[in-house]
């Protein structure tokens, strides 16, 4: 219980400092699922076990820093590619209860977690599916999201033909990202010109946690 209280008290003062708009059932829904996270992880391998940080920080406020370069609007339709344990389309769904969410993974087990999660915690702005990319037909989002390691040109390659045409890919990512960026914009002529330009924020600010790692923006 004390951990619970001081976890969450640190996520609140994260959020509060950087003027995140969030109710008091808001931060204990994001604190519950972090909870819930952990006790799928014991199961199923949804995120590392041997963290070095809290999960409510490490993964929950890390998703959450998305919405800062992107604000979510009202009726806005996201797909959470590749969504593991529910990240980052569960934190979001929560602080954004007026977009819509698909979370999408290929792993039936992970899915399963996700929708038992979703379920308990009341999210209704949110639906879990058990699907390979290449099997989605006829659906467009305005946004993609992705928390995946792999290479930021093969997610563009994934994600072009889901894209609205104003849309965008949102990435979390670390390393050194200069030659994947190159890559990826040298490989737009294969995906109908997708992306036409790409930024990159280092969030290392945010938290000694976040070092090396960066929000990556594709646009259509």
């Amino acid at each position: 219980m004390k951990r619970h209280t001081e976890e969450l008290d640190a996520l609140k003062e994260l959020c509060s400092r950087e003027q995140m708009a969030l109710t008091e059932s808001q931060y204990e829904l994001l604190a519950a699922y972090a909870l819930l996270l952990e006790q799928w992880n014991k199961k199923i391998n949804l995120i590392s076990r041997k963290e070095d940080a809290p999960v409510i920080i490490k993964h929950v406020f890390h998703s959450l820093l998305m919405g800062l370069f992107h604000p979510f609007s009202a009726g806005e339709k996201v797909l959470d590619l590749g969504t593991g344990g529910g990240l980052p389309g569960i934190p979001l769904a929560i602080a954004w209860p007026d977009t819509r969410f698909l979370l999408v993974d290929s792993t039936g087990k992970k899915i399963a977690a996700c929708q038992s999660m979703i379920k308990e915690l009341g999210i209704s702005n949110a639906i879990a599916l058990h699907s390979r990319v290449e099997e989605l037909k006829g659906l467009t989002f305005d946004t993609v999201l992705s928390r995946q390691v792999a290479q930021l040109e093969q997610l563009c390659a994934y994600t072009y033909r889901f894209l609205k045409p104003e849309g965008c890919l949102i990435c979390l990512k670390g390393g050194n990202l200069e030659e994947e960026i190159k890559t990826a914009l040298e490989a737009r002529h294969a995906h109908h010109g997708f992306p036409s330009t790409i930024e990159h924020f280092a969030i290392s600010g945010f938290s000694p946690f976040f070092a090396e790692k960066e929000i990556v923006i594709a646009r259509m």
